[in-house]
């Protein structure tokens, strides 16, 4: 790529010294740049409504490395305009690749206006082991009229919410611009583009400001796997293509093929890996945005998704590691979240001990082991030892680099339904739903990991996912008990009340499991032995079988205060509001731990229980 800074070769409109580094349109004090890349291209220029689509008027001048460039005093921001190219294969007009607002996805790409008031904008991201993220869908997790997507704004109309309820991290799935209203977000048309229908740009920015001053961060989902594939004038941009391929963008042969559609990338290509990389970057210093969750990364390394190194893309792998190397080296305190889905200790392992970098990844494993525990209806058959193995588990012995869930966009869609939907098709508000799932998020927000959940799992949301399917308020009032209780485990988690550091420390240890009644204990800490304030015990039945007296190891003596128990009648009023009472550690060995002693347990239920000061 040349230096963008000063081209080879003036243009013949304006001095080459007003010309602008970067590419698309740039706007600037004394006019907008526009620049692209287009190797198969003889002749490039600027059109648009502003000279009624004529080729002549703008030309943009051959720089090296195949790219084009050109500087114009009249075109500011809000100027609608389109490239057109003249090629071997024929005069094509296109959008701006590095188009920042379109008027729609078939539309015009426009100049875009980078004035915003970011105020006293200061936000300070949470360290990882702090973070409780909850994933979004602009277009339905508030849309007052179900006729239309909900907007960025209306997204802001409910952060009074997310912060009461304790959320520091909102995980928004992908809102660049795709075909039509109404999408999951993951056929990006225009990568660099915000969606319209959710109030474009300006609108985004003014929902990571509002966000920031809630004490919120905002992590956003990108799709780099592949592109498209609707409306995507990136296909065959300037004409020139091998085997019926994607052209300039994308692989043109057997590593194309995606899930999706033959639209991968061409990780291989320098321009290519400078447009992801660019994209990335301007994410997280343009938009100010704290994170990056990447989608599908077992797609980026691999043609199949898979770990057969056959079929592996080294560029791939170098593409990532490079895009997490720069924002390390630029903004280390923002969290870059892999979607791998295979287990690979690699993808969170740091780049120079041969890993890709991501700060963290989702966990299939524990999602998949956990929801299994839950779903399945019979008691006997619940794998104890599973949930034992899964809760315990770390990659490259850290707690955080694994994002932890009984929820996701993908797990509530595509054939599958929210848990309390799995347990009890069509009575999903009924009891054993919701003490089970309700066990579920207990262990999300105990277990080692950075938890998450889905838009509507604290108010109880039935059914499953769909992108034209709003979020329903009304159950947030019908089971305000529900978000009470959720309000709750994440204060525990956060250690709000200064009781349970050990629910965001390195240190756990698995010590009793009784698949024979379905129970098991976990101790979380932070320091050292632990102790007062810090080491916090887990424990959870999986039956529906009431413990009277159940008896557990406990690592210090002193008095050990029931900080939670989940079937608190104030919780929902179906719950059985046993009573789990603190108990005095008694000496005696139990569980391999110097002391031990009994709670009352209630049908599948979680107490949370930490050590009172002496």
């Amino acid at each position: 790529m040349p230096d963008l800074a000063t081209p080879s070769a003036p243009t013949s409109t304006t001095p080459a010294a007003t010309l602008q580094p970067g590419m698309g349109a740039i706007p600037h004090a004394h006019g907008t740049t526009f620049r692209v890349w287009a190797p198969a291209a003889t002749a490039v220029a600027l059109v648009g409504p502003f000279n009624e689509w004529k080729t002549t008027t703008h030309p943009l001048t051959h720089e090296a490395d195949a790219y084009w460039a050109a500087d114009f005093p009249n075109l500011p921001s809000g100027t609608e305009y389109k490239f057109w190219l003249k090629t071997p294969t024929g005069e094509l007009t296109r959008h701006d690749p590095y188009a920042r607002e379109v008027t729609h996805s078939a539309g015009n790409s426009v100049v875009p206006d980078h004035s915003f008031d970011w105020e006293d904008d200061h936000f300070e991201m949470p360290a990882w082991n702090e973070l409780v993220i909850y994933e979004l869908h602009v277009g339905t997790f508030n849309a007052p009229d179900p006729e239309k997507p909900g907007t960025f704004l209306d997204v802001v109309d409910k952060l009074d919410y997310l912060s009461g309820l304790g959320i520091n991290a909102i995980e928004i799935m992908p809102p660049t611009e795709f075909p039509g209203g109404r999408s999951w977000g993951y056929n990006p048309a225009h990568p660099f583009a915000l969606e319209t229908d959710y109030g474009g740009p300006q609108a985004f920015k003014e929902l990571v400001k509002q966000a920031h001053h809630h004490g919120i961060a905002v992590i956003l989902d990108v799709v780099y796997n592949h592109f498209g594939p609707g409306d995507l004038d990136l296909w065959q941009f300037d004409g020139w293509q091998e085997n019926d391929g994607g052209g300039i963008y994308f692989y043109n042969d057997w590593r194309a093929e995606t899930p999706w559609g033959h639209n991968r990338p061409d990780y291989g290509r320098e321009e290519v890996r400078r447009y992801i990389l660019d994209n990335a970057l301007m994410w997280l210093e343009d938009y100010r945005v704290d994170g990056l969750r990447c989608d599908s990364i077992s797609h980026i390394r691999n043609v199949d998704g898979s770990n057969d190194p056959s079929r592996d893309l080294p560029e791939g792998w170098s593409l990532m590691k490079w895009v997490n190397e720069e924002i390390q080296a630029k903004m280390p305190w923002k969290i870059t979240i892999a979607e791998d889905l295979q287990g690979n200790e690699y993808i969170t392992r740091p780049t120079t001990d041969d890993g890709q970098g991501f700060a963290s990844q989702w966990d299939a494993a524990f999602v998949n082991i956990i929801r299994d525990a839950l779903v399945t209806p019979a008691d006997a058959d619940r794998n104890i030892t599973a949930v034992a193995d899964i809760i315990g588990h770390t990659y490259n012995g850290d707690a955080f680099q694994r994002i932890i869930y009984t929820e996701s966009h993908d797990e509530v869609a595509n054939g599958k339904s929210r848990v309390t939907e799995e347990i009890m098709p069509g009575d999903a508000h009924t009891w054993f739903p919701k003490k089970r799932a309700t066990l579920g998020a207990a262990l999300v927000f105990t277990a080692p990991g950075i938890p998450m959940m889905f838009q509507g799992q604290e108010m109880l949301a039935d059914g499953y996912f769909s992108d034209d399917q709003p979020l329903e308020w009304i159950h947030a009032e019908q089971h305000a008990g529900l978000v009470h209780m959720y309000r709750d485990l994440i204060g525990l988690r956060r250690n709000l009340a200064g009781h349970t550091r050990g629910l965001q420390g390195q240190h756990t240890e698995v010590f009793h499991v009784n698949d024979e009644d379905k129970t098991l204990a976990y101790c979380r800490w932070a320091d050292g032995d632990g102790g007062p304030g810090d080491t916090t015990i887990v424990l959870a039945n999986f039956a529906d079988r009431t413990q009277e007296a159940y008896t557990i190891g406990l690592p210090h003596g002193g008095h050990w205060r029931v900080r939670f128990n989940s079937d608190w009648e104030g919780y929902d009023e179906e719950f059985g509001n046993f009573e789990s009472m603190d108990t005095q550690a008694e000496e005696g060995e139990y569980d391999g731990y110097p002391f031990h002693g009994s709670f009352g347990l209630a049908p599948y239920s979680v107490l949370i229980i930490s050590q009172e000061p002496a």
